[in-house]
Formats: C-alpha cells, sequence, structure tokens
C-alpha cells in the first residue's frame, strides 16, 4: 500500500502539471505534505530550496527524495517512475496525433491560459514559505530577506545556488555571531530573580522568624504554644 500511495502521488503530479518543472511544485506539495504526511511544511520548503540549486527537473529531484525517504530504494524508483510516466505518455500521444494543431488558434489559446492559472499556485506556495520562514525569523527580518534577494534576481541575475550558498553563509556567520555577543550574564541574573525568588525570599523571612531555645536550636510553633501553656 506504501508503495502504490508514492506512485500514485506521483503520477498525479506530473499527470496534472502544466507549465514544467516550478508549476509541478504545488501539486507534489498537496500530496507529499497535505494528503499523505510525509513531511512538514519546513521541511518541504527545505527541498524545494535544496532541489533548485542542483542540475534536472525540480519535480525528477523531489520524487527521487521523497520516494527515497518513504520507500528506501524501491521507493525511489517507484517514485520516478510515477513521475515520469504521465509525461512520457502524454508526449508520445500529444507528438503523434496532435502536432498538427499546434498552429491553431485554440491550441495556442489552451497554452496561454494555463500561464496564469500556474502562476496563482505558485503564488501560493510562496506565501506559505514566507508565512513559514516568518515563524522563525519574524516579519521585518523575512521581508528585507526578500527584497535584498529580489534585487539580486532582477538586476545582478546569479545562479540561485549563489544566492542559496551566500545564505547558508550567512546565517552560519550570523548565528556564531549571535552566541559571541549574547549577554549570558544579563541570562543568569533573569534566572536568579525569576518566579521564585519571591518564594524564596518569603522562605528565608519565615526561617529568620522562628524562635531558638537557649542552646541555638530551632522550635517550632507546637513546642513555642506548649510552652506558653505550662508557663501559665
Amino acid at each position: 500500500m506504501k508503495y502504490m500511495d508514492i506512485f500514485m502521488a506521483f503520477f498525479r503530479s506530473g499527470l496534472l502539471c502544466f507549465g514544467g518543472g516550478p508549476a509541478s511544485i504545488p501539486f507534489v506539495y498537496r500530496e507529499a505534505v497535505e494528503r499523505y504526511k510525509w513531511m512538514t511544511d519546513e521541511e518541504f520548503a527545505e527541498v524545494v530550496a535544496i532541489g533548485n540549486t542542483l542540475p534536472g527537473p525540480i519535480n525528477t529531484k523531489m520524487a527521487g527524495y521523497i520516494g527515497y525517504r518513504v520507500g528506501g530504494i524501491l521507493g525511489l524508483l517507484i517514485a520516478l517512475v510515477g513521475a515520469v510516466l504521465p509525461t512520457a505518455i502524454l508526449m508520445i500521444v500529444l507528438m503523434t496525433t496532435l502536432s498538427r494543431f499546434s498552429d491553431e488558434v485554440w491550441a495556442r489559446g489552451m497554452t496561454r491560459a494555463m500561464v496564469p492559472v500556474v502562476g496563482v499556485m505558485l503564488s501560493v506556495v510562496g506565501w506559505q514559505f514566507l508565512s513559514i520562514a516568518a515563524k522563525g525569523l519574524g516579519w521585518s527580518v523575512t521581508i528585507a530577506h526578500v527584497f535584498i534577494v529580489g534585487l539580486l534576481i532582477f538586476f545582478v541575475q546569479p545562479h540561485p545556488a549563489i544566492i542559496l550558498a551566500g545564505l547558508f553563509v550567512w546565517a552560519f556567520l550570523g548565528q556564531s555571531l549571535y552566541e559571541r555577543l549574547r549577554p549570558k550574564a544579563g541570562y543568569e541574573v533573569k534566572d536568579e530573580a525569576g518566579p521564585n525568588a519571591e518564594l524564596k525570599s518569603k522562605h528565608e523571612s519565615k526561617l529568620e522568624a522562628k524562635p531558638a531555645d537557649s542552646e541555638g536550636n530551632e522550635v517550632s510553633s507546637d513546642d513555642t504554644s506548649s510552652d506558653e501553656i505550662d508557663g501559665e
């Protein structure tokens, strides 16, 4: 049953996906995260980020990794077959029977009509990724990262692998700098002055207020009351 789920997940994503590799991301997300719960949103975001830095179609890379994670080597092979088979079948059918209609107006219109649909689906996945990042970094830091990366992509146009490598280095250096500059003494003072400090001070004041006998031993309240009765 597990291997059938792997095959059907990537068969559906490959069969319904139009518009190239990035368009398959929402379909794979729906299958791997929402339907079968094979990974969390954060893990899927990491898979997409690392997959975009490697050569080759993103759909097959995600299929290979998720299939291996769920079902081992056999799961990897089944996922790849499920991801590639629909596209191969559709290509054979389209190239042999529909290629003569490629210059028709309705055929070009069908292809163009899919572009905004794919754009909306990618926008939904992008918003989910931003929400995940904001949970850990906060919205101000997340928006700053989006602004900087957007400027690099539109004006400098580096390879995505270079951007991700720079972000990895920035995250490592930023964490190291934070650990060095973190006011450890302040944390210790905060712990000592925590919510238990008031209870501790009250307990100490009660101990100091306890009466003592002539030899310096503490006398309980029962002993004190009994001595007062005997004295009367």
